[in-house]
């Protein structure tokens, strides 16, 4: 009798002794016993017996039937239903498990013995039969591998006509030689193919498998890869082996492809940021070895690069980087890597230089090609570009600290007007952490509103009464104390947090002087300063009408100030915005006149109220005829398109006297007030004012 291995799943203990016995006496080995669905299926999975006797009633969630299941599924061992159900329902559930075998409780011995043999046989036929099938499988799918089989007594080998094929060769035009095999194997690939072939045959390696490069016909190298098997005697020495050759040519060539996509730009093809940044790391290597040779790395931007996109489309854009990527190639020597790093950023490492000139050679060489003309469709435009230049010292260890550099000193080339390089030194690198810094409290700052609004009154020339205030911004740095706008509004505007905080300017201001009306001011009036993003933002007019609404401020008791260069900007939406503003009753003044486009043309298109004077004219009235003129001029002019003039930065009282003989409309400056907190201005606006009686401070 056989001494198969049986788990026994019952919830009944003493059931489950008497089939112990029974199988025991029958000469089977008991694996282990289970009461519960998910015991079984553990322990199944543990024991791996030969076969499971399984009642369908059990204890826990599931019953024998769905355990069988699992069982069948996952470890696909044999089990035979032992159990007292023989209703219809129940047996037609319990074919669905695919059960070895079905017996009805009470049982005698022999049938207990008569299906466990039964069921034992039919899962290893059923196991047999897979296993044949699989094999035929595998066979009928490497149909299109060629065979070969090596005969290492007579040393011969068999090449199916598909191996030949595969190679571009006739029947007829091939012998039977392991030569001819061998000899068509790349030089480079020889040895190595011959040293597994060696360490398989020997019996080092259980199969023999390799990739190599072999000869076409037509005299072109294709990769394959070779397997095999080998056939020993009696004594363990082998005398045949036989395998198949696989064409790989195909996926060798997408993994080529595949590895050079990874490592270079899909648009120009040079080498991406990864593969520059390994070269580099190299040279540094190398460079730590050999302290005397020198080398550079050049970071390059495109000037402009955003309107060719934005006016002439990506297309184009693609065509200037595709171009710029040649003329960056022509400059260098084979050598030197240059790779595109993102957007229009490229990158130079020149791998060898004497010093610091030849460096200096290569910038000055490529702004040349730059400036050449480049067709851009059906527009020649002339490119430039800003370059940072680093050389190597020995306390780079990284690579991306180099690249930083390089990158900071391209960052100050396009700082000062682009078109050319610079040449990185310490300075810059504490001024761009000193930048990242700034941008990180300005962050926060926003977050918390440390912002002060301070205000300058505008007195009117008139009467001498204080018609209006300016108001100005000031940051209120926790650890810096108060900071003027000029030391951070640019970058607010370069990273877009000046949206924010203009916001957080015009509310304020809005809300003061709404109190100062209420205060005995009805009429006072606040002026706010637009920067050119708060002017682009398409919900300017909304945003400003739902502040006019939440803090109560009539549209008369605000004005708007607009530098010339912001609103010639885009034209068409200059014009469209002003006249918006002006639908809501709010009034417009074009701020620094004088000091920007000045175009009367378009002067008259746009629905303003206000000219100021910008303060270099005013401050050179005495001592420059030409600046006496200009405010001259500028006051006519406004006069005849029926606009106010405001004249701002007046220190002096001549400056004054020479403003109101001109019949200027309101001034501003130092000779007046200091700009001021709201509390201190409160306590200026409720004494007496007047020219006889103004003072610098309250």
């Amino acid at each position: 009798m056989s001494k198969a291995r049986v788990l026994i799943v019952e919830d009944e203990s003493i059931i489950a002794l008497d089939i112990r016995n029974s199988l025991e006496g029958l000469g089977y080995q008991v694996a282990g016993q289970a009461d519960r669905g998910e015991d079984a299926i553990k322990k199944a999975g543990e024991l791996r017996p030969n076969l499971i006797l399984m009642d369908i009633k059990l204890k826990g969630e599931m019953d024998g039937i769905e355990t069988a299941g699992q069982i069948r599924k996952l470890f696909d061992l044999p089990v035979i239903f032992l159990t007292a159900f023989a209703d219809q329902s129940t047996l037609e559930r319990a074919r669905q498990a695919e059960p070895y075998g079905y017996i009805l409780k009470p049982f005698e011995d022999y049938e207990l013995a008569i299906a466990i043999e039964i069921g034992l046989y039919k899962h290893g036929m059923e196991k047999k039969l897979r296993e044949s099938e699989e094999r035929y499988d595998l066979a009928v799918r490497g149909a299109n591998d060629g065979l070969w089989d090596w005969n290492l007594k007579n040393n011969e080998v068999y090449f199916s006509p598909r191996w030949k094929a595969m190679l571009g060769i006739k029947e007829g035009e091939f012998g039977n030689s392991p030569d001819e095999w061998i000899n068509r194997i790349h030089p480079e690939d020889r040895d190595r193919f011959n040293e597994n072939f060696l360490l398989h045959i020997k019996g080092n390696t259980p199969h023999f498998e390799h990739e190599y490069r072999i000869r076409h016909a037509s005299g072109g190298y294709m990769w394959v890869l070779a397997r095999g098997l080998a056939v020993c005697d009696m004594e363990g020495k082998a005398y045949r082996i036989a395998g198949s050759q696989t064409d790989l040519t195909a996926r060798k060539m997408i993994e080529e492809r595949l590895a050079f996509s990874a490592l270079h730009d899909g648009l120009t093809g040079l080498p991406n940021r990864e593969l520059f940044m390994d070269r580099l790391k190299q040279r540094i290597e190398i460079a730590k070895r050999h302290p005397e040779s020198l080398f550079a790395v050049l970071f390059l931007d495109i000037d402009r690069f955003k309107v060719v996109n934005d006016s002439l489309g990506h297309a184009v854009g693609d065509q200037l980087l595709v171009g710029t990527a040649r003329r960056l190639q022509l400059c260098l020597r084979p050598e030197d890597t240059v790779a595109r790093l993102s957007g229009d950023e490229f990158a130079v490492l020149l791998n060898d230089i004497g010093d610091v000139s030849d460096t200096i050679r290569v910038a000055e060489r490529f702004q040349a090609k730059m400036r050449e003309t480049t067709v851009l469709v059906e527009v020649n435009r002339s490119s430039t570009a800003s370059i940072g230049i680093v050389l190597y010292t020995n306390k780079y260890i990284q690579p991306q600290d180099m690249l930083r550099d390089a990158d900071t000193a391209m960052y100050r080339a396009k700082a000062l007007g682009g078109g050319r390089y610079q040449i990185f030194d310490a300075t810059m690198h504490t001024q761009a952490l000193s930048l990242l810094q700034l941008e990180a409290d300005m962050k926060r700052a926003v977050k918390n509103e440390e912002w002060l609004v301070y205000y300058q009154p505008v007195v009117s020339v008139a009467n001498g009464k204080i018609s209006g205030v300016e108001a100005l911004i000031r940051w209120n740095h926790p650890e810096r104390g108060i900071i003027s706008p000029l030391d951070f509004i640019p970058q607010a505007e370069d990273i877009g947090l000046i949206i924010p905080i203009g916001e957080f300017v015009l509310r304020t201001a809005c809300l003061q002087a709404k109190a100062w009306r209420e205060a005995g001011f009805p009429k006072l009036w606040v002026s706010v300063n637009l920067s050119g993003r708060q002017f682009q933002d398409q919900n300017l007019v909304a945003k400003i009408s739902q502040i006019l609404r939440e803090t109560g401020l009539p549209s008369q008791g605000l004005r708007l100030e607009v530098t010339e260069s912001v609103a010639m900007q885009d034209i068409q939406y200059g014009i469209k915005v002003l006249k918006d503003l002006n639908k809501l009753g709010v009034h417009v003044s074009l701020d620094d006149f004088g000091n920007g486009y000045s175009s009367l043309s378009y002067l008259k298109q746009f629905s303003l109220n206000v000219l100021k004077i910008d303060q270099s004219f005013i401050q050179d009235i005495l001592v420059n005829k030409n600046s006496e003129a200009i405010t001259m001029a500028i006051i006519a002019m406004a006069r005849s398109l029926g606009l106010e003039v405001v004249a701002e930065g007046v220190e002096k009282e001549e400056q004054l006297a020479f403003l109101k003989s001109k019949y200027c409309d309101e001034v501003q400056g130092f000779l007046f007030s200091k700009p001021l907190p709201a509390k201190e201005l409160t306590s200026f606006l409720n004494k007496p004012f007047t020219f006889t009686t103004r003072r610098n401070t309250p």
